[in-house]
């Protein structure tokens, strides 16, 4: 068993984390972790944080921040903007990683690396992937999953009041697997003229991201788990992906399993969402449907995403998508980065500050006096982020 049942999305132990918590991660992960969840926060119970600020942290909780490419930089500054203006006690550490903006080396990404190891958590923008060929078929971006094992993939897809869609009141979470499938990065040119690209599907990953599922579910009390595939084409490799979600889902009897085939998948998301509750997959559906649940709220610029391993956590947007062409323009909509970071507040316990930054946000955009042009608007990221402050400072008065 992968999970404790109780234990947190994708049993990641790096949040601090109150004694029960702390004691499962503990034996877990193992002694070592001691000192890092021993590092809590006296805070209020649940049902009052959004009341009263909790008392101030012993010392700031350390990030490590990588922008990324195309609008990342801008969405990031957004997010250190409004964490100064809500006094949250986090200190970042800035790293510039990308492949076409020549700051990409083997140096420079175990410099990330290192970081990230050290902090636990991480919060960073798309890291651009050009499909030029150039002796390295797996990308930064991909290489940093595989060296922290970021296996799960969560994007939950929620409607934002006051912005009204096709469907609204939608609430549906979305797990990716993310280390292998056809993500493997095993291509050759066996012939000129034919290339073989390898699907990797492996019993103990499937599992894993089966279970992580199942107790995601649990925890979040929801009711659902629809894992989706292609197994009646790839008879074999999607084939024991759904066979292991059937087998996890034996171990879960008070939550109802379903599949459903990728193709048609799609369509029922377009025509009839509210039939889903917690989707599961492999690599490349979940590249896919992530975008495609993230239009059916709003766009690129309003769902938050997460990933997760045994030991770290790194928040970055649902729908990963730089939006080069309005870098320097002022018109991305920091919504999905600043909802991405409440998040990650949330996972390091500054429940205050978590809940004050997204309601923030989400009362802007109820407001719907300042939109970005995504959602149908004139106002610039700067204008949403200054109204996000004022909300803040509005609040603290």
């Amino acid at each position: 068993m992968y999970l404790e049942k109780n234990a947190a999305p994708g049993g990641c132990p790096v949040r601090p984390c109150q004694k029960p918590l702390c004691l499962l991660i503990i034996s877990v992960i193992g002694a070592r972790l001691q000192p890092f969840c021993a590092r809590s926060l006296s805070l209020t119970s649940s049902q009052n944080v959004s009341e009263s600020p909790p008392a101030r942290a012993d010392s700031t909780f350390k990030v490590t921040m990588v922008p990324g490419d195309g609008v990342g930089p801008e969405l990031m500054t957004a997010v250190k903007e409004v964490f100064k203006a809500a006094d949250v006690p986090v200190e970042f550490e800035e790293f510039h990683l990308s492949e076409v903006q020549n700051m990409a080396s083997e140096e420079k990404l175990e410099e990330v690396l290192s970081s990230m190891k050290n902090n636990r958590v991480a919060i960073k923008g798309k890291i651009h992937t050009p499909m030029e060929y150039k002796g390295e078929l797996a990308s930064y971006e991909m290489r940093l999953r595989r060296k922290l094992d970021l296996f799960a993939n969560v994007v939950h897809v929620n409607s934002l009041p006051g912005y009204s869609t096709r469907h609204n009141n939608l609430d549906l979470v979305i797990i990716r697997e993310q280390t292998e499938g056809e993500y493997s990065s095993l291509e050759h040119e066996s012939v000129s003229g034919v290339v073989e690209c390898l699907k990797i599907i492996t019993r103990e990953k499937s599992r894993r991201i089966a279970k992580f599922a199942f107790d995601y579910a649990t925890k979040k009390g929801r009711s659902k788990v629809t894992a989706v595939h292609k197994a009646n084409i790839m008879k074999l490799g999607d084939g024991l992906f759904l066979q292991s979600c059937a087998e996890v889902a034996e171990l879960y009897p008070k939550i109802k399993y379903e599949n459903i085939i990728i193709d048609n998948c799609c369509m029922q998301l377009v025509q009839n969402p509210y039939q889903f509750d917690v989707l599961v997959m492999p690599n490349l559906y979940g590249n896919i449907i992530d975008n495609l649940a993230a239009g059916l709220v709003g766009g690129a610029g309003v769902v938050p995403g997460e990933s997760y391993s045994a030991e770290y956590a790194v928040f970055e947007t649902g729908a990963r998508h730089p939006f080069a062409q309005a870098v320097g323009r002022n018109i991305a909509n920091p919504t999905a980065m600043l909802l991405t970071a409440a998040n990650m507040l949330r996972h390091l316990n500054l429940e205050y500050h978590s809940n004050m930054v997204s309601e923030a946000v989400k009362k802007v955009i109820k407001q719907g006096k300042v939109r970005t042009q995504d959602l149908g608007g004139y106002s610039t990221t700067g204008d949403f982020v200054r109204a996000v402050v004022a909300n803040l400072r509005h609040r603290t008065v």
